[in-house]
């Protein structure tokens, strides 16, 4: 290649100038106005010595020439002759153009910045705060719960990062949410798999990282380059929470993350759920409690004074808050045998409605022996089951499903999808049967002879998109809701949904319909980026393994219709080995948001239980 003459050295040379933007367009135009007021200046000492006065000093032709450069109007007051008056027009004229330019470039580059600023560019200064990667439906039920969370603190932040317009972003989180009280909530627009814009959400002076699975194809995938990025960063950060929705991808998001991420598996968490709230009515709904922080919210605490004591005496340590495990350093146990000995190394389990009002009591409340009823409750027999539609978490279900049923129970499968009961584990307790049914059809519905099934869930067809999926289900649900009303038919109905606002429809057909979506894991997510210590209670509290919530009939506890207080309730419950942690009131199963669910009552409250209410408890089958 030839050798660049230097007029290609100079253009080269003049366009990587201008590239660098308008601070070097504004220093060019500062260059042409210095030599346009020199121009001006030294034509007028030449062509015209002696104007505009005789007595005009250099300076103050140059200063002339200044303000005819910067304010063309001064032209209107000049007088002097032909040669004079046309270097100081030529001179204006020039002034308009560089002025026009400079104001043109000025107006450019502050909206340039504006708009950098609006789409969320600048690093945030937040210290405490919790971040949220990503942006999914679940965003709403996050940041709604951490800002419930952060209610009684004085000052709070969330950052989030997602590939969005940052001005929309606020609007959709406004609409949603309202007003979030003195917690500030801060979008910022960036990819949050660039370890660059991670950088602008100040992560080493964070409290908690929230990754979230996003909607879309493949979404694990998301999430482990987030985890990457995360660990590709230079510099610590604070502990992470992420969602995977396959268990599959857990062991390689373990790898990408490190020791400080913990993992949510969404498809197991929801289908534990969906299982646990199949068998026992209002199961969801407790759980629900539990995981937000509107009611009752569990708390870890270590209480040296109860070290020496057993389990089951220091359940009645508390009159509003109550017990209902220990955090060991072997691991998390609820509802353990009630000859196990409190030691100074472990932290209680306590579900309180605030941690500041977590106090022991200064004498236990006395039971009312009169009221205390005796006896076993009945085994387990073998049940029925029916499973309507399919989807790919219908495996996992199964598998939980049988784990909780007695031996000789039946589980039906009615769809039309293409892989319902393909590669199906041998189960141990369950028979399996596979029926082809439109589960929207009322006449293949009414085939099924419902009357005989103890359980009933619906879940989501995944051969359609979430809405239609959603659709369908609310269209399965109101068949099912009217065959029971008119032929008097009695079975429990648990359904799956994905968006929120069709799970509340769904609740409208009756309050008793359990219905179970991905607000669930947004629950979760947002506890553990509060407590991730609390990991171990929830995976405890859904395996099906150990002790797990069960609303049983108030009459196998106390006397109905006799008024007794919750100690006496949680009295009866030791004496079976059981931790009673609230009741259920029939007469309020439809009147949301708690459906006649209490949990943690004070000890001390006189209640009447009737034959048709439910104690809570915690308990092995």
């Amino acid at each position: 290649m030839s050798r660049a003459t230097f007029r290609q050295r100079a253009r080269y040379w003049f366009d990587n100038t201008m590239a660098k933007g308008t601070a070097a367009l504004v220093g060019w135009l500062a260059l042409v106005s210095v030599g346009l007021v020199v121009v001006m200046g030294l034509l007028v000492l030449w062509l015209t010595p002696h104007e505009p006065s005789p007595d005009t000093s250099a300076g103050e032709v140059f200063w002339l020439a200044f303000i005819h450069a910067l304010n063309p109007s001064k032209l209107a007051s000049d007088k002097g002759t032909v040669p004079f008056m046309a270097i100081m027009l030529a001179g204006s004229l020039g002034g308009l153009f560089i002025v026009s330019i400079l104001i043109g470039l000025l107006s450019n580059g502050m909206k340039a910045k504006v708009d950098r600023l609006r789409r969320g560019r600048s690093q945030v200064v937040e210290r405490g705060h919790t971040v949220v990667l990503g942006w999914s439906d679940q965003v709403a039920t996050i940041v709604g719960e951490l800002v419930k969370a952060h209610a009684s603190q004085k000052s709070s932040a969330i950052t989030i990062l997602a590939d969005r317009d940052k001005p929309t972003m606020e609007e959709e989180l406004r609409e949603r949410l309202g007003d979030t009280g003195r917690t500030r909530i801060v979008c910022r627009t960036g990819r949050p798999t660039e370890p660059r814009d991670l950088e602008l959400m100040n992560l080493g002076a964070a409290r908690s990282i929230v990754v979230i699975s996003p909607e879309g194809d493949d979404p694990d995938a998301h999430v482990m380059k987030i985890l990457l990025a995360l660990a590709k960063r230079s510099g610590n950060h604070p502990p992470v929470v992420a969602a995977l929705t396959s268990g599959r991808n857990l062991a390689a998001a373990r790898l990408a993350g490190g020791a400080a991420v913990h993992l949510v598996d969404s498809d197991d968490t929801a289908s534990r759920l969906i299982v646990q709230s199949s068998r026992q009515s209002g199961m969801s709904v407790v759980c629900m409690d539990l995981l937000n922080f509107d009611g009752g919210e569990i708390y870890l605490r270590t209480e040296t004074s109860l070290a020496g004591r057993t389990y089951g005496e220091a359940l009645q340590a508390y009159h509003t808050a109550t017990l209902m495990g220990l955090s060991r350093p072997s691991g998390v146990v609820l509802n353990p045998p009630m000859d196990t000995v409190i030691e100074k190394a472990d932290q209680l389990v306590l579900i309180s409605h605030d941690d500041s009002v977590i106090q022991l009591a200064s004498e236990p409340a006395k039971p009312i022996e009169t009221a205390i009823v005796a006896g076993d409750h009945p085994p387990v027999e073998p049940e029925r089951t029916l499973i309507l539609n399919w989807n790919g978490r219908a495996e996992q279900i199964i598998g939980y499903l049988d784990g909780y049923v007695a031996p000789g129970s039946t589980l039906d499968i009615a769809t039309d999808h293409p892989r319902a009961g393909a590669d199906l584990a041998a189960p141990q307790n369950l028979k399996i049967n596979v029926k082809e049914c439109d589960t929207t059809d009322r006449y293949a519905l009414e085939s099924l002879g419902l009357d005989l099934f103890d359980h009933v869930i619906v879940l989501s067809d995944d051969r359609y998109k979430p809405q239609h999926a959603d659709t369908r289900t609310l269209m399965t649900l109101l068949q099912l809701r009217d065959m029971q009303s008119r032929y008097g038919q009695r079975y429990s109905i648990v359904s799956e949904m994905h968006d929120e606002s069709n799970r509340a429809l769904a609740e409208v057909t009756e309050a008793d319909d359990i219905v179970i979506s991905d607000t669930v894991i947004g629950l979760l997510l947002a506890q553990l980026a509060e407590n991730r210590h609390l990991a171990d209670v929830f995976a405890y509290l859904f395996d099906s393994r150990g002790s797990e919530i069960y609303p049983r009939p108030a009459a196998d506890y106390v006397q109905p219709g006799v008024e007794v207080d919750f100690a006496t309730i949680v009295e009866s419950a030791r004496r079976r080995g059981e931790t009673a942690i609230g009741y259920r009131l029939v007469a309020y199963t439809n009147v949301p948001p708690h459906y006649g669910i209490v949990l943690n009552p004070d000890k001390r409250k006189r209640l009447t239980l009737g034959r048709r209410d439910s104690v809570i408890v915690l308990a092995e089958r």
